[in-house]
C-alpha cells in the first residue's frame, strides 16, 4: 500500500507580504532539527477516504483547530521517502499560541523500556514565503510556489 499524506497549507497577508502557517514535527529525533524538517500540518489517509476530509481531520489533529473555507487544490508532490502528499491552501489566520497537538508514544530513549509521550507538532510559526522556503520540506516547497503562482 502505497504511503500518502494529505494536508493544508494556511496563508495570510497581501500578495506582498504574504506569510504560510508551518509546523515542527515533535518528539525527540526532531529537537535540534530546524531548516528543511517544518511541513504543512498534514496526515496520511487511505485510499477509501476523501482526501480533503482527512486533510481536515488532519490539520485538526494537529493543532487543535477546526479549519473550513474556500480550499485551493495544491496538486501532489512526492517527497523523498517516497511518500506522495496531497494539499491544499487556505486563507485563514491562527494564533500559534493556541496549537494544541495530538501525541503518540515512543521508547525513549531507545532499548531503555522506558515509553514517552510526545507531541506529533511541538511547534508552530507564520513564515514568509523566503523563509518558508528554507523551512519546509524540500519537496514540500513547491506548494508555495503553486499557492504563488494561484494568487498571482
Amino acid at each position: 500500500m502505497k504511503k500518502q499524506s494529505a494536508g493544508i497549507l494556511l496563508f495570510r497577508g497581501s500578495k506582498a507580504e504574504l506569510e504560510v502557517f508551518l509546523v515542527h514535527p515533535g518528539g525527540p529525533f526532531w529537537a535540534r532539527k530546524d531548516a528543511g524538517t517544518w511541513s504543512i500540518p498534514k496526515g496520511e489517509y487511505s485510499d477509501d477516504e476523501d482526501a480533503l476530509a482527512a486533510a481536515k481531520r488532519e490539520f485538526q489533529e494537529e493543532t487543535g483547530v477546526a479549519i473550513n473555507g474556500d480550499f485551493i487544490s495544491l496538486g501532489e508532490v512526492k517527497q523523498a521517502g517516497g511518500k506522495v502528499v496531497r494539499a491544499w491552501a487556505v486563507e485563514h489566520d491562527l494564533d500559534p499560541a493556541t496549537l494544541r497537538s495530538n501525541t503518540f508514544r515512543l521508547e525513549w530513549p531507545p532499548r531503555s523500556g522506558k515509553i514517552c509521550e510526545f507531541p506529533e507538532v511541538d511547534s508552530g510559526a507564520w513564515f514568509s514565503l523566503a523563509l518558508a522556503r528554507r523551512k519546509i520540506v524540500r519537496a514540500q516547497e513547491e506548494f508555495l510556489t503553486r499557492l504563488v503562482d494561484h494568487l498571482q
